[in-house]
């Protein structure tokens, strides 16, 4: 008899759970990243990267009761453009979620090399050897947590997301005691504007760090009252994170010492691999310092450690659909998907290898998740029109209009991550639909029935359409310059109306979109 999943997570395991996985190393690194790129303007940033994300989660927070499934971002993908864009979509996710404890990881192995230097290549910055070791075995220990019974897991997890909630909230308290300098908030000298402030929300860790949020639907299996609990988690832990976050780059700016804001683009005085905790020193808070850096260690660990658990119900539900090999839905006596946290581990291994700074990890990271997430909205708007009499325990008022707007915000995240990250993007998902249909010819000597190419037809322009707009962008978005940065929003606004009316016309008819529900309802995960 094939061992199913436990449905045992309570409420607060479910929030803790998403509000552990956006307070990581965003925190530790954002606050910097975000005022050396837009000044006081990176305020603004928080709130605005916080209200785009709670768009895509309220867009999940309907989807994600209708059919609460662990892992349910893959079983989704192929509810309404069928099995081939599932795939494709399965891949995307699967690549998304593996890389984010890995980067969690080296956000530790950044702030451990104070006191370890041998651990960081000082000339490139990347990892030594000894680096590559010690992150290897940190995420391998990780995962051997997760063997654990889910709910072990996730209490693990709440402890630690109470420490990192204290952190932090602390840490803003001691910053605005030791040094408050409100002429630091004077928007007019330092020549900043909202063009430079929306680009920090996918390059400066904002979007990636509320990407977090996700980790309640992927765990929407295993909730003991999912139509409850997800809506909650999703919304609560956003809100809570976006206090946080708004609170700490308030602190960050009004700390920074007296004339050392004339240029926000030259921070030189901060170290990158530790910013926060050499601020604390400078300002003489110096024994907040030493918490901030043992801090390291606890907030990216616990992000990595609770996105192990989510990375692994993505790979374990692409094998239960068939989109990977089925042994890895295999569950332990606990109840966990042991193989494929083996998988996630040997996958996650690949991002140690040299690859840029945490700050450029997270724009590739955050194209790719933002991308994952992007078909959400075409889902939502679809099954309104196809399945209206499917029962809805949470029902999004003014899904017509949100929809539509966080499907335009989360192609405009890409964008802003600039043009190298998207080439990156579509390069990865170019060689897996390659390999996919070159391993499909040879174990059935035919390609892809013109069908199924058909519900994906759309996926060509959309792809193209980011990857021009990005290379003829704003060249502080890696483009050549021949568009302005409002300009490059106008050609996202309009390429986001035309694929939305496309996909959703490409979309199959209500027998096949029933019977793929009916699937999904009958699946065990």
């Amino acid at each position: 008899m094939k061992l199913k999943l436990k449905k045992e997570i309570g409420l607060s395991a479910i929030l803790f759970a998403s509000v552990g996985g956006i307070v990581g190393s965003g925190w530790l690194f954002g606050s910097f990243h975000a005022a050396e790129a837009s000044g006081t303007y990176s305020i603004l940033a928080w709130i605005i990267g916080a209200f785009a994300m709670l768009l895509v989660a309220l867009c999940f927070a309907e989807l994600s009761t209708m059919f609460p499934k662990s892992g349910a971002l893959v079983h989704l993908s192929h509810l309404t453009h069928g099995q081939f864009l599932g795939r494709i979509w399965s891949w995307i996710l699967f690549l998304a979620y593996v890389s984010i404890p890995p980067v969690e990881v080296i956000a530790v192995i950044t702030y451990a090399s104070k006191y370890v230097p041998e651990l960081i290549q000082q000339n490139t910055g990347l990892l030594s050897t000894t680096g590559l070791i010690v992150s290897i075995a940190i995420l391998a220990i990780l995962v051997c947590i997760n063997f654990l019974a889910v709910k072990w897991v996730l209490r693990i997890n709440s402890y630690i997301t109470v420490w990192k909630i204290v952190i932090p909230v602390t840490t803003i308290v001691v910053l605005c005691v030791y040094a408050f300098h409100t002429e630091n908030l004077t928007y007019a000298s330092y020549g900043f504007s909202m063009a430079d402030a929306l680009p920090t929300i996918a390059t400066a860790g904002i979007a990636f760090s509320f990407i977090g949020f996700r980790n309640a639907i992927d765990l929407a299996g295993e909730s003991s009252n999912p139509n409850k609990h997800i809506p909650i988690a999703l919304i609560g832990s956003i809100g809570i994170a976006m206090l946080i976050y708004v609170g700490l780059q308030f602190a960050f700016i009004v700390s920074i010492p007296n004339g050392e804001t004339i240029n926000w683009k030259n921070l030189s005085f901060i170290s990158v691999s530790a910013p926060l905790a050499v601020l604390s020193a400078l300002i003489g808070a110096t024994w907040w310092s030493l918490v901030l850096y043992a801090d390291a260690f606890v907030s990216p660990l616990g992000s990595s450690y609770i996105c192990v658990t989510t990375s692994s119900r993505i790979t374990m539900a692409s094998g239960e659909i068939g989109y990977l090999p089925k042994f890895l839905s295999d569950l332990n006596r606990y109840g966990a998907p042991w193989k494929s946290l083996v998988v996630t581990f040997l996958f996650g291994c690949i991002f140690f290898l040299p690859f840029p700074s945490w700050q450029q990890m997270v724009s590739y990271v955050t194209s790719i998740i933002v991308l994952s997430f992007g078909l959400g909205p075409i889902i939502l708007l679809i099954l309104r029109k196809k399945l209206p009499e499917r029962e809805r325990p949470f029902r999004l008022k003014w899904a017509g209009i949100i929809a539509p707007v966080a499907f335009f915000i989360s192609n405009c995240i890409i964008i802003w991550a600039g043009h190298e990250a998207i080439s990156f993007m579509l390069k990865i998902i170019l060689f897996f639909l390659v390999i996919y249909i070159i391993g499909n010819f040879i174990s059935s000597s035919k390609f892809p029935a013109r069908k199924s190419w058909m519900k994906i037809l759309w996926l060509v322009p959309y792809f193209l359409g980011l990857l021009v707009i990005s290379k003829y962008g704003p060249q502080m978005l890696g483009g050549n310059g021949m568009f302005g940065f409002w300009t490059t929003i106008l050609w996202t606004l309009l390429l986001s109306i035309i694929i939305l009316i496309y996909s959703i016309k490409s979309s199959q008819d209500i027998d096949e979109i029933k019977f793929a529900a009916k699937e999904i309802d009958d699946l065990q995960v």
